[in-house]
């Protein structure tokens, strides 16, 4: 059984979120950990037909954000990696600098530090130096992806499913779970 920590933070992009926890809860061989931040179930009130609850159900188990004393909040608790859908720029700074302070920070500074692989699928624009600088420091460790959820079109893509699909698949590529029905370059 692979453990994959989800991270959802309070950028735009629920509907990614989603997406990647109903793709993992097809997955027999996975159980999901579910962390989110007061942000995420803000953002979700405004982007989800879905409310929190419902999210959360998606998940095979979830943490409150404040409980640093979860299991995902220690090294010993073995995971396949995490991946934060949306990563805003706030969880990114948390992230890039060592500011745990709740569960989702927590989380992922345990990933870096057992070297698991992180992905962050980070949501701004424009970009500030700041940011920039966050996401350069992060992206040279080498199990973190930076992956900022940019829509792609050479596959053809018909709906704003079909897209999020492939966002979705190329996050879990990342932690080497491969997702049925993701198109291939050929």
């Amino acid at each position: 059984m692979k453990r994959v920590v989800v991270g959802i933070s309070g950028a735009s992009g629920t509907p990614l979120a989603v997406r990647l926890l109903k793709e993992l809860k097809k997955k027999k061989d996975v159980e999901t950990h579910l962390v989110y931040t007061r942000g995420a179930k803000l953002t979700a009130e405004y982007e989800s037909p879905m409310d929190m609850s419902e999210i959360r159900a998606l998940a095979d188990v979830c943490y409150r954000k404040n409980d640093v004393g979860a299991a995902i909040a220690s090294g010993t608790f073995l995971t396949a990696g995490m991946i934060v859908v949306p990563c805003s720029m706030k969880t990114l700074s948390g992230i890039a600098n060592g500011f745990s302070d709740n569960l989702l920070l927590r989380s992922a500074d345990v990933t870096i530090k057992e070297h698991r692989p992180l992905v962050l699928a980070v949501r701004e624009s424009p970009l500030s130096p700041i940011h920039l600088e966050n996401m350069l420091a992060l992206s040279k460790l080498q199990n973190v992806s930076i992956q900022p959820p940019v829509l792609t079109y050479y596959q053809s893509p018909v709906t704003v499913e079909d897209m999020e699909k492939q966002l979705v698949a190329r996050m879990l590529a990342c932690l080497g779970i491969e997702m049925e029905g993701a198109k291939e370059w050929k």
